[in-house]
């Protein structure tokens, strides 16, 4: 018998990366960006592309010349390669690879090189069409995101993630990449629309019900003025809800996700679904709200919180204009299993092959389940929809 050899081998990697809160990063004499990217190698000259999210384009059409002049003030530093690139932007964008090979293809073209920049600016959509393709060429090239959306600013854009949907499944195709940098530019929010200010929330909603019962309060208190489009609020929302994002991903101990939980998915294996099933007419956002509502009523149902904590949720919810149900949920399939069901199967697969929901118990603080009774979830499904309905 031939004797095996064994060496462990065991090493870790040390990642660091500031994210910046705060307004009209893009003037030329705002010199944070320009030193961000130059903090590591001042005496270095570097070689940088901008790729921008093709909605904030049309919302803001002097940005690609107000790109250009910063750059230009800022040129003994920093070498911009060529004009901004404009990415399709929302998430039908995502479902589909042409989009990241494109920015794979043009940066090819530029001859960027590991030491180069991409800087990235849009929603969250974009972040990870542009981060994905970033990770991939030479294996990494530094990224400096600048989101543009409430849930980017407050979620996605500050975290280790990209990826792009596939094959009907939300984020098949994705990797771990931290930013080089984050800047979080609140100007841009001004000329957000609707939809993407108020679906933004949900993704606060869902950190705060599961690790800050005080910011859920706060929450509550001001639906009303979320929904009025109050800046004020929006900013203490986004910049507390990305905290808590970052605390997380720093202390959880799993920023890479190799482990079976996942925290901060509360309310997903639904919204994934829900997306997919609307051909992505439903938001992320707005699904996410559905899919919060939905997991708050089985919390409920399943003694993990009250019926007032309930309550508070879908009254918040309303307050703020968030949707709590959609008619796609009675959906069902040839054999009568509601569709939306089969989010549980897709999520069971994202996570490693076992079951992890995350669900509040109580408000502030989760806890992981790994079996959910159809039942109850269908019984929530009829309830809000009831609700919604007046019934």
């Amino acid at each position: 018998m031939n004797q095996v050899s064994e060496y462990i081998q065991s090493f870790s990697v040390s990642f660091e990366y500031p994210v910046y809160f705060g307004r009209d990063m893009l003037a030329p004499e705002n010199k944070l960006l320009a030193e961000t990217m130059c903090r590591r190698e001042p005496e270095r000259k570097h070689r940088l592309q901008v790729f921008v999210d093709s909605g904030v384009m049309e919302t803001s059409p002097d940005l690609s010349a107000r790109i250009t002049a910063y750059f230009e003030r800022h040129s003994q530093q920093l070498d911009l390669v060529d004009e901004p690139e404009l990415v399709p932007g929302g998430e039908e964008a995502k479902n589909s690879r042409k989009a990241a090979e494109k920015v794979m293809e043009s940066i090819a073209d530029h001859h960027l090189c590991r030491h180069s920049y991409v800087v990235a600016i849009g929603g969250g959509s974009v972040l990870d069409i542009v981060g994905l393709a970033a990770s991939l060429v030479h294996r990494g090239v530094r990224v400096v995101r600048m989101p543009t959306t409430v849930l980017s600013q407050g979620d996605s854009g500050v975290g280790v993630k990209t990826g792009i949907d596939a094959y009907g499944v939300k984020n098949f195709a994705g990797t771990f990449a931290a930013p080089d940098a984050v800047l979080v530019d609140f100007d841009f929010l001004r000329t957000l629309p609707w939809s993407y200010w108020i679906g933004g929330v949900t993704e606060a909603f869902k950190v705060a019900m599961i690790r800050d019962a005080d910011f859920f309060e706060f929450l509550c208190e001001n639906a009303a003025r979320l929904g009025k489009r109050d800046e004020a609020i929006i900013e203490r929302v986004v910049e507390r809800s990305a905290l808590l994002h970052l605390e997380h991903i720093r202390t959880a101990g799993d920023p890479f996700e190799f482990g079976k939980a996942r925290p901060l998915d509360f309310g997903h294996w639904s919204a994934h679904r829900i997306e997919v099933l609307s051909g992505y007419e439903i938001g992320h956002g707005q699904a996410v709200g559905i899919g919060i509502a939905l997991d708050s009523f089985y919390a409920w149902k399943t003694g993990l919180i009250g019926k007032d904590e309930f309550e508070s949720v879908i009254t918040a919810f309303e307050g703020c204009g968030l949707p709590v149900w959609a008619g796609l949920l009675d959906r069902r399939a040839a054999d009568g299993r509601r569709e939306i069901l089969w989010g549980l199967e897709e999520f069971r697969e994202h996570l490693g092959g076992e079951l992890s929901v995350t669900l509040p118990a109580p408000i502030g603080t989760g806890t992981e389940i790994h079996v959910m009774d159809e039942t109850i979830i269908e019984e929530g499904i009829d309830f809000l929809g009831a609700r919604v309905r007046g019934q």
